[in-house]
């Protein structure tokens, strides 16, 4: 067993069992004029966690672990976005309209694909997702049984939405999750800070929280 220093307390796990989940590191949400920018939001504090979420993927990728990468987009076709989603909020541009990059959120287009800089590697998951979490419509679960993965670290965006219901629905499935805390951020600090301190809460209620040189140097033990 290795231990990761972690808030509330120390994260144990066996690097056997031991897997990283990227969510949603897409051009849409981090580049300007894609679905986040529609949204009225300042990109570029999503930016600023590519270098960190990297050596994340790097630390991972050298000691020859499990890595899944998420990207939430739709079918062409709209068939899996429900009105729901699709009529939410004000924004100038809705999903599946024609942006700068393709089509907002669309399977295929440009801005639905992973920021260059952490294009997956060969071997390396990428996992479709219709929802703000991981597991609603998809296959998550049985890629993580099938793989006997029973720790998880996540990274990504945006903290308070995806990576957070993510982490949620793994706990509730029975993972042990931590969230890598400078390898994720929001639009709204704010969030973020409320976000990590309602999974760490109650004794880890959902989860523990670490710094990426703490889960690194547990790694390189």
């Amino acid at each position: 067993m290795k231990q990761i220093q972690a808030a509330p307390y120390p994260f144990d796990f066996d690097p056997a069992t031991l897997g990283l989940i990227v969510i949603d590191m897409q051009r849409d949400f981090i580049e300007p004029g894609g679905f986040g920018a529609s949204l009225g939001n300042d990109v570029s504090r999503l930016g600023a966690i590519v270098p960190i979420v990297q050596q994340l993927l790097e630390g991972f990728r050298r000691s020859g672990l499990t890595i899944i990468h998420t990207r939430e987009c739709h079918r062409p076709d709209l068939s899996d976005l429900p009105l729901s989603k699709q009529n939410r909020g004000a924004a100038d541009l809705r999903i599946g309209d024609v942006g700068p990059m393709g089509r907002l959120l669309i399977a295929g287009e440009q801005g639905a694909e992973i920021v260059p800089a952490l294009a997956p590697k060969s071997g390396e998951i990428v996992l479709d997702k219709p929802g703000k979490g991981a597991f609603c419509r998809t296959n998550l679960e049985e890629i993580l049984l099938d793989k006997k993965l029973q720790h998880l670290v996540l990274a990504g965006v945006t903290t308070e939405v995806c990576v957070q219901t993510t982490m949620r629905e793994a706990n509730d499935r029975g993972f042990d999750c931590l969230v890598a805390t400078d390898a994720t951020d929001s639009y709204f600090p704010a969030f973020k800070t409320a976000t990590i301190e309602m999974i760490t809460a109650q004794g880890g209620i959902v989860g523990w929280a670490a710094p990426t040189n703490n889960i690194l140097e547990a790694l390189n033990a």
